[in-house]
């Protein structure tokens, strides 16, 4: 029989860290932009820490509300909950606990990023849900992944308010409207590569009647992406101009597009092991963009 141990961090998968690094790349970058550079230690290890525990939480919760359907699914069919080894009471238990934890980091920030925590748990909860009334629920997990841009201003703004200052004034001064627009053009990078990722599923999840943008895009879904990519890449170029980041930021986006490049040869036959491929691989686009702002802000102070 398998350990208990072993079935919980095959639940979280804990053995598939590209889910967390697809989080962590624009919370960090969100981070560093807040500060105009280094955030310090503490705000590194609250956010790095924090984003690999409610990625965990966010599984355990995405495969209690998606049990039934992953049965049908050739790549999920075999997830602890899914096959029962894990019973629903067991996963919720345990991602509940993940996400008390990832509060308890945010409890050692400031009210502002505790208040907007709230907001973050909510869209992270509504998602598993979405897959069945939106067309395109990938732009509802956009947001999700996308929330800890605006936790990071809030963390890195709000420091000195207390509770009594706290009200829908100073919670918006915290998370400018540069926030929300990285939010926002973020949340085309989701799109990319999230429906590389359903591309992989299509087939299965059009016999259970699964909502996904790859199903809704049809035979425009590998135009789609790319498309999904250069808003994203565009889009944090416009609002990062007055940054200043020199050359590492034009070097970070030149790599970033030639690994656009390289998806479009991946995906552009549709093939599972190629969607899959440049879906697991996104994390290094991520990777290039947080790279060009953190060098950029050392070398190219304003």
């Amino acid at each position: 029989m398998e350990p208990r141990w072993r079935l919980y961090l095959d639940l979280i998968r804990w053995n598939r860290p590209a889910g967390w690094l697809l989080l962590l790349w624009p919370s960090l970058s969100g981070l560093w932009i807040a500060a105009g550079g280094w955030p310090g230690l503490h705000l590194l290890c609250v956010f790095v820490a924090g984003t690999i525990l409610m990625r965990s939480a966010g599984c355990c919760i995405n495969d209690v509300a998606d049990r039934e359907f992953d049965k049908h699914v050739k790549r999920t069919a075999q997830r602890p909950v899914t096959r029962g080894a894990v019973s629903v009471r067991e996963a919720l238990l345990l991602g509940a606990g993940l996400a008390l934890m990832a509060f308890g980091l945010v409890l050692t920030t400031n009210v502002a990023a505790v208040a907007w925590s709230f907001a973050a748990l909510a869209v992270t909860l509504l998602y598993p849900y979405a897959k069945r009334l939106v067309s395109m629920p990938q732009a509802v997990l956009g947001v999700a992944f996308s929330f800890g841009i605006p936790m990071a201003f809030a963390a890195v703004k709000g420091e000195g308010l207390n509770w009594q200052e706290i009200d829908l004034n100073t919670l918006t001064a915290c998370v400018p409207l540069q926030a929300w627009g990285l939010l926002a053009f973020n949340l085309f990078w989701v799109l990319a590569y999230d429906t590389e990722y359903a591309m992989v599923d299509r087939d299965d999840d059009l016999q259970i009647g699964m909502k996904t943008s790859a199903i809704t895009l049809g035979k425009y879904d590998v135009l789609a992406v790319m498309a999904f990519y250069a808003v994203f890449l565009c889009g944090w170029c416009w609002l990062l101009q007055d940054r200043a980041l020199g050359w590492p930021w034009s070097v970070a986006i030149a790599v970033a597009a030639a690994q656009v490049l390289w998806h479009f040869q991946l995906i552009r036959n549709r093939t599972r092991e190629g969607c899959f491929k440049a879906f697991r691989l996104n994390h290094w686009l991520g990777a290039s963009v947080f790279a060009g702002i953190s060098v950029g802000f050392v070398l190219m102070p304003i």
